[in-house]
């Protein structure tokens, strides 16, 4: 097929057109912007008093955007002693790069506990329904800074059968926002958090 000038001047710039907005999706795609979500938790205070030791195993977390789907990230199998993590102690979860933006909630997906009491027998600790431990407070993640999530959750006794549940402490999540040049901390004290 043989092209005049007219229509092989319209034919490329069609081709230029469709390149350019190409290039710029992939442009857009690779230079979206992402911060730090840095998950720790803790252990305030419930029936702690209770335990030797509170091994929970923590396999996932989950976060949900406002305008988007649940995210998860695979944490692998991160084991921390409840009992070691009271007052103001706390431990890394895990450190994951996000994409900017507000985030309604964080979800900790329990892998597995082990409990020993204090008079040397063992513990059943559960998570209710066997779902992710849910904790509503919404945050952000600003483009090259750190949010810290510190998700506070403690065993509680149930009825009298010697069993215990993993419970959020809604008042005692707090969000902190690190930057080079300034941070805030926000801590959650009014808000009912749950699990589902």
């Amino acid at each position: 097929m043989t092209l005049n000038r007219r229509d092989f001047v319209k034919s490329a710039a069609g081709i230029a057109a469709a390149s350019t907005a190409g290039i710029a999706g992939c442009m857009g795609l690779a230079s979206a912007e992402t911060g730090t979500l840095s998950t720790r938790v803790s252990d305030r205070p419930g029936d702690i008093d209770d335990f030797e030791s509170c091994l929970v195993t923590l396999s996932t977390i989950r976060i949900k955007p406002t305008d988007g789907e649940v995210k998860s990230f695979d944490v692998g199998e991160t084991e921390v002693d409840l009992v070691d993590l009271q007052g103001d102690a706390s431990a890394l979860v895990d450190d994951v790069e996000v994409e900017t933006g507000t985030y309604e909630y964080l979800q900790l997906e329990v892998g597995g506990t082990d409990a020993t009491l204090t008079d040397g027998s063992d513990a059943t600790v559960e998570v209710p329904g066997s779902a992710p431990l849910k904790f509503e407070k919404p945050f952000d993640i600003r483009a090259d800074e750190s949010t810290t999530f510190t998700a506070d959750f403690t065993p509680v006794k149930a009825g009298n059968a010697g069993k215990y549940v993993l419970q959020p402490v809604a008042k005692e999540v707090t969000v902190t926002y690190e930057s080079e040049e300034t941070t805030t901390t926000e801590t959650n004290t009014d808000e009912t958090t749950t699990s589902e």
